[in-house]
């Protein structure tokens, strides 16, 4: 199924908003709970998957379903559809401060993998699924990065990052990224997740037991801040659950 052609606008800067403009007929798939507000037209419904493949049976659905609880997601996705004979439009927000990465599937040979927490939503005809680190024993201690979601399709999707993200090509070269601060990449770059070498950087570096290596050609979206370190920093800052009273009032 092709995706359907959506256009959009960013609303913001640190915590932005996604305007998604729809042609009468079309539909936008999104987490649930993503939107903010909707013009009159826009219709929307709860299913359970993503809608790529109108004639999938219930087991594919169901084990489709089973595949988004391992990444912790909703078993449901909510669809908007614009039931109009005109453009309406429909948005949606990130749940932290950060930013709403547009991406052209298209462009990125109709594939793209991102952390598990990080799509917000993308056009009707995207394929949303799993993809595991292909070293099991690493994935499983290395927390962040060891599950993905996989988005198949040609039409435009949206993740969402903490801070700041920036977009790194790499033409046969290889990237080391903390496992949190990943927040995607295209297809052509192989992914795995490594120990860091040496007992003393291990333990005393602070940067974490392990790094997402990235490798060959394509591109790879590295956020700022991600949400477990924001949220680290406000648990330790937090008195009343084990943090420091620095005597702000």
């Amino acid at each position: 199924m092709k995706c359907h052609k959506v256009d959009y606008e960013i609303i913001g800067n640190s915590m932005p908003m996604l305007e998604v403009e729809l042609d009468p007929g079309e539909t936008v798939i999104a987490e649930a709970g993503s939107m903010n507000y909707m013009e009159g037209d826009i219709s929307f419904e709860t299913k359970m998957g993503d809608g790529a493949d109108p004639e999938e049976g219930v087991f594919s659905k169901l084990f489709s379903v089973g595949k988004r609880m391992i990444t912790g997601e909703s078993l449901f996705m909510t669809h908007f559809t614009n039931s109009g004979n005109q453009k309406r439009k429909v948005a949606f927000a990130a749940p932290y401060p950060g930013m709403v990465v547009p991406v052209d599937m298209s462009q990125t040979g109709d594939r793209l993998y991102c952390q598990k927490d990080a799509f917000l939503c993308a056009a009707l005809g995207t394929r949303l699924s799993v993809a595991f680190s292909r070293r099991l024993g690493a994935g499983f201690f290395g927390g962040e990065g060891f599950i993905l979601q996989k988005l198949e399709g040609d039409g435009m999707a949206f993740i969402q990052a903490g801070g700041s993200v920036v977009r790194k090509e790499l033409n046969n070269e290889t990237l080391r990224v903390d496992t949190g601060c990943l927040v995607g990449f295209s297809e052509g770059i192989d992914y795995d997740i490594e120990m860091v070498k040496g007992l003393k950087s291990m333990f005393l570096g602070g940067e974490g037991l392990w790094l997402a290596t990235l490798s060959g050609t394509g591109s790879v979206w590295v956020q700022s801040l991600p949400f477990s370190r924001l949220a680290d920093r406000i648990i330790a800052a937090a008195p009343a659950i084990g943090g420091d009273d620095k005597g702000e009032r």
